[in-house]
């Protein structure tokens, strides 16, 4: 079969990684390299409330990898992860060939940048858009207020 190179995303229990953040990622690693494949780069993305609760638990921690391995043994790493209780949810993506050396050095940039504030990675520099349901005209208030101060 044809060894490509996947995505996985991995929702995981948000308390057993608190304590031992390096225990499920490691174990997450294990089934990869079991089944013959390589990891590229896996990393911790973030730690989100969740939109519904799953498996009673309302917040989980996201993990990245990008790794290699034969397509063939795609199911059975996502068998072998479904049977983890320490993995709520998963979802492993094919990356095009034509673009995985792009996508893995970007992981592999973000793994290595110190973790931004929320407040720096997301300024409030957005400006409010308020709708005229008469004229069906979009009208920023931000040009409003020059308007009148000037």
């Amino acid at each position: 079969m044809a060894i490509n190179v996947y995505e996985g995303l991995f929702i995981l229990d948000s308390n057993r990684f608190a304590r031992d953040p390096e225990g499920i990622p490691g174990r997450i690693q294990q089934i990869i390299e079991k089944l013959g494949g390589e990891i590229l780069v896996h990393r911790l993305w973030d730690e989100r409330r969740l939109a519904y609760p799953i498996k009673g638990h309302r917040k989980g921690t996201y993990w990245l990898s990008y790794f290699r391995v034969d397509s063939s043994k795609v199911k059975q790493i996502h068998w072998q992860c479904q049977l983890n209780e320490s993995i709520l949810r998963l979802l492993l993506l094919k990356i095009d060939p034509r673009i995985v050396d792009a996508v893995v050095s970007h992981a592999r940039s973000a793994a290595a940048a110190p973790p931004v504030a929320a407040a720096e990675e997301h300024p409030a520099t957005e400006v409010p858009v308020v709708v005229d349901a008469i004229d069906d005209e979009v009208v920023e208030e931000a040009e409003e207020d020059s308007e009148e101060i000037g």
